[in-house]
């Protein structure tokens, strides 16, 4: 037998992962060109020119579409290539609607001799680019999305705090009924919407930390399994909070999200379908001593069941936003062709119902196919993370989204009752704006982490050779 030595085979390529910026950069330009053709149409159908400040206002916009591209590729290069892009073209469709109605109040005014107020959209741009900032904001603070589980009770204290602080007197102010805002000189908040992120927080850090004990079987009720006794003292906890919320702001949505956002992590930790049956039981307990104990949720269900029987007073918003969907129809009128200013507060809690008028059904449901993607890149980064925290994180900011688009939408199409919640990025609103900006920098953090290549791999050329006797 002669000894020899192998030769060493050819080199194999390096496999780089891309990035896909340049994806993200297309998707951004087709963003920008879908939301800039919304915002022309509208001019030319109410004025038949473009308005004065058309084109200063997507000249901004464009600055901060290039704001935030540049940021994702200096800060978190190898986060997810849709995210954004679907956030931006939702944001900019809203300022078009916003921009369609101011110019029908401007009509309106012009047409009684008033003076014409002015208009929303500069300020929605506004905060569009606050949101923007604070999202370049978190990127840079938030370097290790692992990091914010050290502050878990910390995220507690201050999103209970947050949620209770409308109740404050002197700060505190009721609007339609709802004590959820804030007022500090000439300006207001609604703090629910940061709360809502501390406490997907605090739900992500304790249920890391809890989640063996909590999946746990000790006992079985009709072919249930329940964790023990002690275990069951947070979904209680949750429980009493949303309701106390309910009672005391009579904020039926900020309940509703609240509780139904803890259910849906204690699932995805522990993987038990237990704890969504007693989640459904508690809600419905809930549901039923709400309606007997309060007259706001028993017309809100009223109007609900029955929104044509005073739909000159009560039901007159539900009313108006059916009567506008069915105006719609499946193509719909339009944008600036329709009469979306009828329903009120249109720019705000009914601005689908605006969008139904003037899209129809085929242009609602691609807008619901937008939130659907975004929902869908969020359980995508969740599954695709490596450690525990950032899946709970990523998963419960994905499914407070997605439960708040379902509760707006299905409230102003009668599918269940009006709730108050707002469209993200799509009605007007600060508050909800900047959270959810926040929220999706979250998101691309804990995406640039799980889609980062690991660096301590070994390329294959880099192998060392070795000399085999044979």
């Amino acid at each position: 037998m002669s000894a020899g030595i192998l030769t060493a085979p050819a080199p194999v390529p390096r496999y780089r992962q891309p990035t896909r910026r340049w994806t993200e950069a297309g998707l951004l330009v087709a963003a920008y060109a879908v939301g800039a053709a919304a915002y022309i149409q509208v001019d030319l159908a109410m004025l038949g020119k473009l308005a004065t400040d058309t084109v200063p206002v997507l000249s901004v916009i464009a600055a901060l579409l290039l704001l935030v591209h540049g940021a994702i590729r200096l800060l978190a290069r190898w986060a997810d290539p849709i995210l954004v892009p679907a956030v931006a073209t939702l944001n900019i469709l809203g300022l078009a609607m916003i921009h369609r109605l101011d110019l029908a109040e401007i009509q309106r005014a012009n047409r009684n001799g008033g003076v014409a107020p002015p208009p929303d959209v500069y300020s929605q741009l506004t905060w569009t680019a606050l949101g923007i900032v604070l999202f370049i904001v978190v990127l840079v603070a938030v370097r290790d999305h692992r990091t914010l589980q050290r502050y878990t009770y910390t995220a507690m204290f201050l999103g209970l705090v947050l949620l209770l602080l409308p109740l404050a007197p002197i700060v505190g102010a009721t609007v339609n009924g709802a004590t959820l805002w804030v007022r500090f000189g000439g300006l207001s908040f609604q703090p629910g919407e940061l709360a809502k992120i501390l406490l997907t927080i605090f739900f992500a850090g304790y249920l890391t930390v809890t989640r063996d004990s909590l999946a746990l079987v000790r006992t079985r009720v009709l072919g249930v399994g329940l964790p023990r006794g002690r275990d069951l003292g947070p979904l209680f906890v949750a429980w009493f909070v949303s309701l106390g919320v309910l009672v005391f702001e009579r904020d039926l949505g900020t309940s509703l999200l609240f509780f139904g956002l803890f259910v849906a992590l204690l699932y995805v930790a522990t993987q038990r379908r237990s704890w969504l049956v007693l989640g459904a039981v508690l809600f419905i307990t809930g549901a039923v001593l709400a309606y007997l104990s309060f007259g706001h949720v028993r017309l809100r269900v009223d109007v609900w069941l029955h929104p044509f029987a005073d739909e000159a007073d009560t039901s007159y918003q539900i009313a108006q936003s059916l009567y506008g969907f069915a105006s719609g129809g499946m193509f719909g009128s339009g944008l600036g062709q329709g009469y979306p200013q009828l329903v009120p507060y249109a720019k705000s809690d009914f601005i689908v119902s605006a969008f139904g008028e003037e899209l129809g059904l085929i242009g609602l449901m691609a807008m619901l196919v937008l939130y659907g993607v975004i929902v869908e890149r969020g359980l995508r980064t969740a599954i695709a993370c490596r450690d525990v925290f950032g899946t709970l994180l990523a998963a419960g900011l994905s499914i407070s989204l997605g439960l708040q688009v379902f509760v707006v939408v299905g409230g102003v199409s009668r599918l269940i009752p009006l709730t108050g919640l707002t469209t993200p990025f799509l009605a007007q609103g600060g508050s909800s704006l900047v959270a959810n900006w926040i929220a999706i920098g979250l998101l691309m953090r804990i995406s640039d982490s799980a889609r980062r290549p690991d660096a301590e791999a070994v390329a294959l050329e880099d192998a060392p050779t070795q000399v085999v006797s044979l």
